[in-house]
């Protein structure tokens, strides 16, 4: 038994050393094969180092060689300049000897020929020389002038161009109408009233016709004076939202809308302001701008036409390198006399300048409102540039129409006329001046007067007023009479 556990330790061993033999083997074969990848990288980077080298230095080698052919072009090339430079150089010497020859032969010429000595007649030489030159500066003088003509004529186009595309103002009309909606078919018998009462109120009191039309939900307010219209659309508007008309109602209402025009022409002309990027107006000219939205020049709205101006003239001013504040000032302020023409004498260029140099406008403000229609000269290229921009507004397609103004102003001629007689207190022409309302004052014309001063106005149309179809002529005589019982 023992010697059985002999031999089994015996080959227990022996495979042991075996194992550790074979693994040992193992170990040295990767050893070996990692060695071999190892070395064959390094050959690799080493064989690729080798190419790398190769290469920079053939490159090297080019451009040497390269730097030497630019190196011999270039003094081949300074040679050539430096015999070219000689060629020049004895050419430069030989025509001032030439020159110098032929002045010589030229005074001699000169002096034998005007028996001049040799010094008049260099003197003569230069003065003709003189003369040939200013005659040459002249004509170059003027090519320029014609060249700068022409330039600045195209470059005026394009600049007046520009600054009219960039404007997006609408084109638009003044009416002597407008349609008033209303909430339903139930109001305009309220607003005709019993027997029509209500709506023959409103028209004594406005000035305004009230034209009904079957079938439309809203009525046409009709007159020529856009005031009068918008303190009937205004008033209107009230009595509707309000629901109460009758004419005691509609007098109250109309007398509170006709104390706050002053505010409308304050919103008005500080919306304006904003509009055309200006400031620094107290509220007097704030008033008197807001008072040109009721007032319309060949049927363009005046306000409009004062904002569009200022954007247009900023645009040129920015263009030609002026000042662009100054000119948008100038531009929105020069037809602000415009709103005072109807209580002061001149043209409105005149008081305009007049008004913006009472508020405490530059001089340079004031002459460009002055000039805008050449009645003073321009001291400004701003004043200029206003002038242009009032030019571009008006002139553009649609802007302006005469038959609005031709219109208005027909009607306004009517009611003066009319209102020269003994004991008018209003007079409202209406119907598009086919229908004229006077209203008298009770203690200086009497009931029986009353045809008689209708006759003797209707003939008074007839002679010095000349107009389509026929005139109605009605005299109101209406006498009141207040009590208040306490």
């Amino acid at each position: 038994m023992g010697q059985l556990i002999a031999t089994v330790a015996t080959l227990v061993l022996l495979l042991a050393s075996l194992l550790v033999v074979s693994y040992a083997r193992r170990e040295a074969s990767e050893i070996r094969r990692s060695s071999a990848d190892e070395v064959q990288a390094l050959r690799s980077e080493a064989k690729d180092l080798l190419s790398e080298a190769q290469r920079r230095e053939e490159r090297v080698s080019s451009r040497e060689k390269e730097l030497a052919a630019d190196q011999r072009a270039a003094q081949k090339y300074a040679r050539v300049l430096d015999e070219r430079a000689a060629v020049v150089a004895r050419d430069e010497r030989r025509v001032e000897a030439e020159r110098e020859a032929r002045e010589a032969e030229q005074l001699a010429a000169l002096a034998d020929a005007a028996h001049m000595d040799v010094a008049d007649a260099k003197a003569e030489l230069e003065r003709r020389l003189v003369a040939q030159v200013k005659e040459d500066a002249r004509a170059q003088v003027r090519r320029i002038e014609r060249q700068s003509a022409s330039q600045a004529k195209r470059r005026s186009r394009e600049i007046l161009v520009t600054a009219m595309q960039r404007q997006a103002a609408a084109t638009s009309a003044e009416t002597s109408s407008l349609w008033f909606d209303l909430p339903n078919e139930e109001m305009k018998g309220r607003i005709i009233g019993r027997e029509g009462r209500n709506i023959r109120a409103f028209e004594s009191l406005t000035g305004v016709n009230v034209i009904v039309e079957e079938g439309v939900n809203a009525v046409q307010l009709s007159s020529f004076d856009v005031e009068r219209r918008e303190i009937a659309e205004v008033t209107l508007r009230t009595l509707v939202e309000d629901g109460r008309i009758h004419p005691q109602r509609v007098e109250t209402v109309y007398a509170k809308v006709h104390a706050e025009t002053e505010q409308r022409h304050l919103d008005a002309g500080f919306d304006a302001i904003e509009d055309a990027g200006v400031r620094g107006f107290d509220e007097e000219v704030v008033a008197a701008l807001g008072r040109l939205r009721l007032r319309t020049s060949y049927g363009q709205n005046v306000l409009a036409h004062l904002v569009e101006c200022a954007q247009i003239a900023a645009d040129i001013a920015r263009e030609v390198g002026a000042d662009e504040d100054l000119a948008r000032r100038a531009a929105f302020l020069h037809d602000i006399g415009k709103a005072f023409t109807h209580e002061k004498s001149g043209t409105h260029a005149a008081i305009g300048a007049e008004f913006a140099a009472a508020h405490g406008e530059s001089k340079a403000v004031v002459n460009a409102i002055a000039a805008h229609h050449d009645e003073v000269a321009q001291e400004t290229v701003e004043a200029v540039i206003v002038q242009v921009a009032d030019a571009v507004s008006a002139s553009r397609t649609g802007a302006r129409r005469d038959d609005a103004d031709s219109y208005t102003e027909r009607l306004e001629n009517l009611e003066h006329l009319v209102a020269e007689h003994t004991g008018v207190s209003r007079v409202l022409a209406m119907s598009a001046g086919r229908d004229v309302r006077v209203m008298v004052q009770p203690d200086e014309v009497s009931d029986e007067a009353l045809p008689e001063l209708a006759r003797t106005i209707a003939e008074h149309i007839s002679n010095d007023l000349s107009f389509p179809g026929e005139i109605k002529v009605t005299v109101i005589r209406e006498l009141r009479a207040d009590a208040v019982a306490g």
